[in-house]
Parts: structure tokens; sequence; C-alpha cells
């Protein structure tokens, strides 16, 4: 991966700050809070790159695909454009509100359409929505120069630039918005290039993370998706994962606490230690999924609809915090950010590396919450208090 378009020098072995927010009734509340919490972590990004993804935010076209697309040009606006008045119904288009900011330069053309997969072609086509949706979508990304399609999933959206978050925040007008999950980065890039498309959150279909840290197994991961029909086109590390989390969960079926263990696997010699029928199921992952292995030190927040989620890599390389308030749920990179959303939560507590905590939506329990009781992480039970 290329190191062009960042100074060398400005680098932080911890850096990127993380935030994630959810309502567990689906309440909604604008991205001034989300805001708030990272523009605390301030300090472990450098301006090269941030982003929001919001859920619910779309609920009079919840049923449409929304695509946020960024354009460096009329041709590539053109070409794409031709691409998804083939292969949609395109309902709705219009650009996505901004107003300026001194913090956010040059930025590229900002489009949002609304979409539905033409019944007669989704049939001709043998595929689910998600899967022709996501065909088009790596079509664009890789075909067409100039024109990324940063957003993809139902009443979801991304926004992401080059810039700090608080400063993306305002330039994207995200107190204008509403939903009940919020996920926030701040980007300190290390060995990628700090691009408006290859900032964070990375999306697909309903997916979105949010990443601190690197993937050193990345270009194993990359070979592997590649099998499947995705293809990595923006130069950071980071977009495998939101690839995996599709490939993992939605396509292969495999529960979020499963895929979790794929991604932040046990080492042999804790499989070796577990009882005999854990043992047989985390070998089986481990042989099966062994190229979707996440190596290298990461935290992340990552979401789709009803469902937020935060796991460390299986060392805990890298910090992660949640908590809980009354029906919410919040994680961070650290609990200033956690108290920039909320400033006195009623629990407080730092997940054991490779244990996702998961919060669902509807329900009052907190996968990974002290005293829950749940099996989650490493296969290893959650203390009961």
């Amino acid at each position: 991966m290329s190191d062009s378009g960042f100074d060398r020098d400005r680098r932080s072995v911890s850096g990127c700050g993380l935030s994630g927010m959810m309502s567990l009734t689906g309440e909604r509340v604008t991205g001034e809070a989300i805001r708030d919490s990272i523009a605390i972590l301030h300090e472990r990004s450098n301006g090269l790159g941030g982003g929001f993804a919001a859920y619910g935010m779309y609920p009079h076209r919840k049923d449409q695909f929304a695509l946020h697309i960024m354009y460096y040009g009329a041709e590539a606006q053109g070409q794409a454009e031709a691409v998804l008045g083939e292969a949609f119904d395109v309902l709705h288009d219009e650009r996505i509100p901004t107003r300026p900011n001194p913090g956010v330069v040059d930025p590229p053309d900002l489009m949002r359409y609304f979409v539905l997969p033409p019944a007669g072609k989704l049939e001709e086509s043998g595929m689910s929505a998600e899967d022709y949706v996501l065909a088009r979508v790596m079509r664009v990304n890789s075909e067409i120069p100039d024109a990324f399609v940063f957003s993809s999933g139902k009443n979801m959206g991304a926004f992401k630039a080059v810039g700090y978050a608080e400063d993306i925040a305002d330039f994207f007008r995200l107190e204008e918005y509403e939903a009940y999950i919020w996920i926030a980065h701040g980007r300190f890039p290390t060995n990628t290039p700090g691009w408006w498309a290859g900032a964070h959150p990375f999306t697909l279909l309903d997916w979105a993370v949010v990443h601190n840290g690197e993937i050193s197994s990345y270009g194993i991961n990359k070979r592997y998706l590649e099998m499947f029909g995705y293809q990595c086109t923006m130069r950071t590390d980071t977009e495998v994962m939101a690839y995996l989390l599709d490939l993992l969960i939605r396509r292969h079926g495999l529960p979020v606490e499963v895929a979790c263990d794929v991604l932040a696997a046990p080492f042999w010699e804790q499989i070796e230690r577990m009882p005999e029928e854990k043992q047989r199921l985390y070998t089986m992952l481990r042989q099966v999924y062994g190229s979707a292995l996440v190596n290298g030190p990461f935290a992340i927040i990552f979401a789709r609809d009803g469902e937020m989620v935060g796991v460390n890599d299986r060392i805990k390389l890298r910090p992660l915090v949640a908590a809980r308030k009354d029906k919410w749920l919040y994680i961070s990179s650290e609990e200033a950010g956690i108290r920039g959303m909320c400033p006195e939560p009623d629990l407080v507590w730092a997940p054991r590396a490779g244990q996702p905590v998961i919060g669902r939506l509807g329900s009052d329990v907190v996968v990974g919450e002290p005293g829950v009781g749940e099996t989650a992480g490493m296969g290893q039970e959650v203390p009961s208090g």
C-alpha cells in the first residue's frame, strides 16, 4: 500500500479515535453528541481523515438503498450515473448538503441516490437485492476512475472527508440528521494515504466500520475476499473489515459472536485448553476461516441495521471502553469519549481481548456487559457479577 499523500513523520502507534452510541429502543437523536465525543478525542487524530455513520436517518425512504457517491470530475459523474440508470430505478437524487468549513478543503462533488433494483433485472440476475447492489458498487469503485461509492445501505448513511472529525461533522451538517446509532472516527493514518475515500468509516450495504490499528494480514484478507467477488480499491487496510463482516455474517450466516471469533481468533494454545466441544468448534473455525483472521493490533466499532458492536484484537493492543446509561450503549477508544456523549454513565468497563460488546435493537441485554453471563469472545464466559 502506498504511503503517498501524507507526512511520514506525523505518526502515532496508538492513534485514531473511535466513538459509538446506540439507543437500544430506537430513539433517534441528532449528531451533536457524537460530534462532541469525537472532538474530545481530537489529539488521537492528525487531520488527515474522519467520518461518521448513522442508522435510522432516512425513515421516509427506509426501504430504498441510499448510495452516497463522491466524484472528482464531471466525466466520472456521467459514467457512474449511466451505470446507476442502467442497473436501478433511481427514485431520487440530490447533492449531499454541506456548509463551508475552513478545516475541510477541496471537497469532491458529493451526491446521494435512492435506488431500487428493478424486479425484472433482479430475477434475471438470480441474485439477492443485496448481492445485486454489491456487484454494482464494486463495478463503480473498480472501473470508473474518480468515482467512489462510500455508502450503500438502507436507512443509513456515511459521511467522511479529510480533516478533523469535528470539522467534518460541521461540514456535513450532522446536527440536522437524527439516528438511533451513530459511530465516528478521527484518523491518524500510519501506513496508508490520507484521502477522502480512504477515510473511515468503511461501508458496504448496511455495514459500517471504524478502526484503530494496523492490519498486518491485509494481503491475505484481500486475496481471500477477491475469491468471493469483493474488490479492495480504497488503498486502506480497514476496507477488508467491512467486506469480511458482510461475507461472514450476511452471506455465510455466522452469528455476530462467531464472526468476531473468526476475526480475533483465539491462539492454538487457548483452543487446546477449551472443553472438547468448544475445541472442535474453534479448530473448525480456524481451519475454514484461517484467511479471514485479522492479524495486528486493532479496535473496531461496527454497525448494521439494529446492531452495534465493539471488539478488540485477541491480545488487546488497542484501547476500547464501553458504558451503559439506561437504554443507551456507548463505546469509545477511551472513557473521555464516552463522557462526551454521556457525562454520567451507570456502568463503564473495558472489554476483554477478543470479547465483543454487542447492543441489539429492542433488547435490554448487552452481550459482553459485566454480569450478563453470556458466552462471547474466545469461547469464554463473561463474568457474572
